[in-house]
């Protein structure tokens, strides 16, 4: 495993957490080719007032990588095998497998880390495709955020988050009619795709995600839309 520093642990201050990367990454052969390669890179985290509540989430990700590499990259492995045997036997080029995984933190503050991570897989074809997931913890107890924490005076937490994104795609349909970025029936699939743990924080508020082709095409990305902090809106957590 390699452990990257992000920043040197010997200029701790009492109050803030710092942000490591470690990696896991190999090259995987079978019959003397190349076919499988991964780099899975999770964050480690380190305070001097708030250690014992960063170990549980660092040996969280910890665990969680290393089961991923024991498991779906075994899986894909195998089916990396399958599909070398498959092209070599009919003459077709051999398409290495990539895996990918990285993190942004994108929020560290009072007590409060937000981080995403995006897993690119490509296993043939055109392209890969990008999976996000995210976390949002409460330092002082380890415990994650929770999103209708975020909107206590929502009586409809998932009514209010699908009104406000309708309302912003509804806004660019407006300006940008000749390259609209979504699918033309995006208000149903954005309330059918709605995921309330699909969600991390910034500095200017809470962003909302969808995953690649829920609401729009591959060429969009993974959109985002942004609930800012304020009154009637997003509150911003603190717990320190």
């Amino acid at each position: 495993m390699l452990k990257i520093p992000i920043l040197d642990v010997e200029h701790l201050s009492e109050d803030m957490i710092f942000v490591y990367e470690d990696v896991i990454q190999d090259d995987l052969y079978y019959k003397g080719q190349l076919i499988l390669s991964y780099t899975v890179k999770f964050p480690r985290f380190i305070s001097a007032c708030y250690q014992v509540a960063l170990d549980k989430i660092n040996n969280y990700y910890k665990t969680k990588a290393n089961m991923y590499v024991q498991t779906d990259i075994g899986n894909l492995y195998q089916n990396a095998a399958v599909d070398y045997e498959y092209a070599v036997s009919n003459n077709f080029p051999v398409r290495s497998f990539e895996v990918i995984t990285e993190f942004v933190v994108t929020y560290n503050r009072d007590c409060v880390l937000s981080l995403y991570f995006d897993r690119y897989e490509y296993t043939g074809g055109a392209h890969g495709s990008t999976v996000r997931t995210s976390d949002t913890w409460n330092v002082a107890c380890s415990s994650p955020v929770r999103l209708d924490s975020l909107f206590p005076f929502a009586y409809d937490l998932d009514e209010y988050v699908t009104d406000n994104i309708a309302r912003q795609i509804n806004q660019l349909a407006m300006t940008e009619a000749e390259s609209f970025p979504y699918f033309d029936d995006y208000e149903v699939l954005v309330r059918e795709h709605f995921n309330p743990y699909s969600f991390y924080l910034t500095y200017k508020g809470v962003i909302i995600y969808y995953q690649q082709y829920d609401i729009a095409p591959y060429s969009t990305g993974i959109p985002e839309f942004l609930i800012p902090y304020g009154i009637g809106a997003a509150i911003r957590p603190r717990y320190c």
